[in-house]
């Protein structure tokens, strides 16, 4: 089975002249500054962000007080659809607002360079919007893409992997902890300093800008007591066979490397899962556990376990790799690439740090922000440092500190810009969202509702819905031909029907 990938991504935003309360207005402007094609009318039916895969739903969700910041007086935790201001593009895509923050979410992908590709042009969008906003409103728009705005609030970058259902949700979870305590060793964005904690010791630099708002092992909470595994069950694929596994607890990561390698190796970890493996470790107090080896200024990410013994953080991983390098080698060409790149930057980290600044972000910004302060003769604690790590994440590439470097050759390369400028428009072509990426460019004025799961749209007289849960098979590049090769909307209707009947290898 492909394994479906996808990102979102939440973009710090600051309006100049603008205060907190304003920022859902300001998302929702900058949103509707997209002047490329798209379709309205996100279905959300297909969602139910309650229903946890442990097997029940939970009454409410939490909510962080720290987005009332963002409400005027009356209004819904996440506002009405029209608020939100929905856009399907045409590269299978989903622009929209979610709070206070523009939301980027790619297609569904299939292998690690897609994936990569897509998450970079979901930067040239945004981008694009706030310097059409700019223009527009005649203010200085900046955006971020990282996890915290320094005063208390935290968004995500989630992150969304489909997966078989028949892997127990206990197993999932005890599975996937050591692992994500410890993934932000090469999956960390960096940050100076701690917020969120009262009382926590104050730490001048730490690997993850998420471990500060992790506040329990398992919940299907999003917003607020957010959780090290999210348990939300919204499989966007075939219930009876199928879940979505929905990451929240990463960082948003400038470095395509570091995109590519924390979803290959959670990917590689996933199916060593489905094939019935479990880790033969457990950590004692997963979260406190995440921040401390986050938080750690010795750099030896020491992890205790539940047996009492301890263990480097590095050394927890390679448990993982290894296990995956003896099952999974040679099963495709994206999963050979992460695990070589799994073992060299574990290697590396062991080894010298600093032998992974072309790649990972925290120590790439670690060595910039370092050489700042030598050259300034500044500290940690100066103002002037919070609002450097800002500006590694800022996507102007005029002024962000990660587009410098990047443009100095310093920073790696999984994808190159012509794979990415293709990616702003072109879905891609063995998933199912070019299905929706067709629908966008072909026929937008016969679209009703759209979504991940399917396509309401009205033709001849008659409301037909292309359920797309089942297309997640190896058939769907094949079908995705087809439908290319289509005239009419009467031709497509014929092919999805031939691609959705029983036995086409369209679906699993």
């Amino acid at each position: 089975m492909p394994r479906l990938l996808g990102i979102e991504t939440e973009y710090g935003i600051h309006v100049e002249g603008r205060a907190a309360g304003d920022l859902v207005a300001e998302s929702t402007a900058l949103v509707r500054c997209h002047a490329g094609r798209h379709v309205t009318g996100w279905n959300y039916r297909a969602e139910d962000p309650r229903r946890d895969l442990r097997g029940f739903r939970v009454d409410h969700l939490a909510r962080d007080p720290q987005d009332a910041r963002f409400d005027p007086p009356g209004r819904a935790a996440h506002g009405t659809p029209d608020e939100r201001s929905d856009r399907v593009l045409p590269n299978g895509a989903r622009l929209y607002n979610d709070h206070g923050h523009p939301e980027y979410s790619t297609p569904e992908c299939a292998s690690l360079r897609d994936l990569v590709a897509h998450d970079r042009a979901g930067e040239r969008i945004v981008w694009e919007c706030a310097r059409r906003r700019m223009a527009e409103a005649g203010v200085s728009v900046s955006l971020y893409k990282n996890n915290t705005d320094y005063h208390g609030a935290s968004y995500g970058t989630h992150e969304s992997y489909l997966m078989r259902r028949d892997v127990p949700a206990d197993d999932l979870i005890a599975g996937l902890t050591p692992f994500l305590v410890t993934r932000i060793l090469y999956a960390g964005a960096g940050k100076v300093g701690v917020e969120g904690e009262p009382g926590a010791l104050a730490v001048p630099y730490q690997l993850s800008q998420r471990a500060d708002f992790v506040a329990v092992e398992a919940s299907v909470d999003t917003l607020h007591n957010r959780p090290l595994v999210n348990t939300r069950d919204e499989p966007h694929a075939t219930p009876r066979d199928y879940l979505r596994l929905h990451v929240i607890v990463g960082d948003a990561n400038m470095s395509e490397w570091a995109t590519a390698m924390k979803v290959g190796a959670t990917s590689l970890v996933l199916s060593l899962l489905e094939e019935g493996w479990r880790p033969p470790l457990r950590v004692r107090s997963p979260v406190t556990t995440l921040r401390e080896v986050s938080r750690d200024p010795s750099l030896r990410w020491l992890v205790t376990l539940g047996d009492g013994r301890t263990m480097g953080a590095v050394d927890v991983q390679r448990t993982y790799l290894e296990e995956a390098e003896r099952r999974l080698a040679g099963a495709s060409e994206g999963d050979d690439w992460a695990l070589r790149e799994w073992r060299a930057v574990l290697d590396d980290l062991e080894r010298d740090v600093l032998g992974a600044s072309d790649r990972v972000d925290w120590v790439a910004k670690r060595r910039l922000l370092e050489a700042y302060m030598a050259e300034e003769g500044i500290g940690w604690d100066d103002p002037a440092m919070q609002s450097l790590d800002l500006a590694y994440h800022d996507l102007d590439p005029e002024t962000g500190l990660f587009a410098g470097l990047e443009q100095a050759g310093a920073m790696r390369r999984v994808v190159s810009d012509a794979l990415v400028e293709a990616a702003v428009s072109c879905p891609p072509s063995d998933t199912r969202a070019m299905i929706r990426g067709m629908f966008v460019c072909r026929f937008p004025e016969s679209v009703r509702a759209i979504g991940w799961n399917g396509v309401a749209f009205h033709h001849d007289g008659e409301d037909l819905l292309f359920d797309m849960n089942p297309l997640v098979g190896p058939g769907v590049a094949l079908l995705n031909e087809e439908l290319a090769a289509a005239r009419t909307l009467d031709d497509v209707v014929a092919v999805i029907r031939r691609g959705l009947e029983p036995g086409s290898d369209a679906g699993a």
